[in-house]
């Protein structure tokens, strides 16, 4: 990309400047600088997607940014290998996805999240098809699960830590609105059926408890006015809503709907059943004028906020089954995004959670790495320094934990002063650096990742 192009680009994308600022190159480099000492049990790859259009492109919106991921492989106590490759879709050359005969479930974007899952790699956008990758980040091709996916698949499945299921969703803006499956540990679809009562409305992540699950329906819904390529508005008329269905493959899910607050959230922290049968739901959520300022930097329309995350402040559900009641309130002021917590506890009632921190509206605050403890109340804030941004913290256990923080926290940091990135490493007890893996060039700011431990790619891994 010229500097001329790069300028002009940056004066109307915010996503294409600073912290965003896409990368033009694939690179592959071994043995990389580890600063401090990488614990052994940390085995594996570090994955990470976002979107990063290729050179002179400039997409309408930041979510059409084609996916590129970046893996960074660790292994007794060194840093094997850093790389970064697109995802060979055919939006990537420029394939539309609307096509004469309908959509094209597979001119996907690819750039939201990768995942592990019955010993694929598969790089995620919820409006498509997955793609699979190889353990070396190249593109295999688009995944459908042998034919039976017959929607798009969200970005945001939730793997059951005791049973390997894989539980997700396809969210479309037209009948079906909703479809919901389950995929079996060895990677095999063995339920999809349609949700009743659904709407448009955006439904970007849900939730799984042991009992059920739980979808989201807030006042961001099917707008197709909307020319920057992502065709959803926030709407008055579109109520805000919690479903809950029983989990179970027996034909008889039945939905219930319950109204809540205005609102739209995108990432769940965590749902679960508590004593009482209750269900608590928490995530960060936007209001209204929340919404606007994310909406307006994502397509970078004037009037546009610093930052996308400016007002999303963590509620709290609490739904009663029994007399059909919600309780709701926010329980933390500090704007934060892509909420993680150890996945062990998914669905069952955690104590700690993690999250990044953003400046507010007018400017104040900074980025960091948040701690929640949800038994005190208290808040831990590691702040990552001037100029730089952390990207989601992705939990690792240690070996043999004994407590639900017995573990480390991973986040590719950008750093807009020294041009660069790191792969930063705390212990998520205390969020004290352990070490610091320098990366060969600046990654961008991006969306969500995983940890793949070599386990679970034993058969494929190089």
């Amino acid at each position: 990309m010229s500097a001329a192009t790069t300028a002009t680009a940056a004066a109307a994308k915010p996503y294409l400047t600073g912290h965003y600022t896409p990368v033009v190159e694939e690179v592959t480099t071994t043995e990389l600088t580890v600063e401090g000492t990488l614990p052994p049990e940390l085995t594996g790859r570090l994955l990470r997607n976002g979107h990063n259009p290729k050179p002179g492109i400039t997409p309408t919106h930041w979510f059409k940014g084609s996916g590129m991921v970046h893996g960074i492989r660790l292994r007794d106590g060194r840093a094997e290998w850093y790389r970064n490759r697109w995802v060979h879709t055919p939006a990537l050359d420029g394939a539309p996805y609307m096509t004469e005969h309908g959509p094209d479930l597979t001119a996907s974007t690819a750039g939201t999240h990768v995942i592990e899952h019955g010993g694929r790699l598969l790089a995620l956008c919820e409006s498509n098809f997955p793609f699979e990758l190889t353990p070396e980040l190249e593109t295999v091709g688009a995944h459908d699960f042998d034919g039976k996916l017959r929607s798009a698949m969200t970005a945001h499945p939730k793997e059951d830590p005791r049973t390997g299921e894989l539980h997700f969703f396809g969210s479309s803006p037209f009948p079906p609105f909703l479809t919901y499956y389950v995929s079996d540990a060895k990677g095999r679809i063995v339920h999809g059926s349609e949700v009743p009562g659904a709407t448009a409305a955006l439904k970007h992540d849900f939730a799984v408890t042991r009992r059920h699950v739980v979808f989201m329906e807030g006042n961001v819904t099917f707008d197709p006015a909307e020319r920057s390529g992502i065709p959803y508005g926030w709407s008055d008329r579109q109520p805000a809503r919690i479903g809950v269905m029983p989990r179970g493959d027996d034909g008889s899910r039945q939905i219930r709907w319950f109204s809540i607050e205005p609102g739209n959230m995108l990432h769940v922290s965590n749902a679960f059943e508590d004593d009482r049968g209750r269900i608590i739901l928490e995530g960060p959520t936007v209001d209204r004028e929340g919404f606007r300022l994310s909406w307006n930097w994502w397509v970078g329309a004037p009037g546009r906020g610093s930052e996308p995350n400016a007002r999303s402040y963590t509620r709290r559900w609490v739904v009663d089954l029994t007399d059909g009641s919600v309780g709701e309130q926010i329980i933390d002021d500090l704007p934060v995004e892509f909420p993680t917590l150890n996945e062990e506890y998914l669905g069952t009632e955690n104590r700690y959670q993690y999250a990044i921190s953003f400046p507010d509206e007018k400017g104040f605050g900074s980025y960091g790495i948040v701690k929640y403890d949800r038994t005190t109340g208290a808040r831990r804030i590691h702040r990552v320094g001037d100029a730089r941004l952390p990207g989601e913290a992705v939990f690792v256990p240690a070996a043999l934990a004994t407590c639900e923080d017995d573990g480390y926290l991973l986040t590719v940091v950008s750093d807009l002063k020294q041009d660069a990135s790191q792969l930063l490493v705390l212990d998520a007890s205390g969020l004290n650096p352990i070490a610091t893996v320098h990366l060969p060039h600046r990654v961008p700011a991006g969306v969500h990742g995983s940890w793949v431990p070599d386990s679970a790619l034993e058969d494929t891994a190089g």
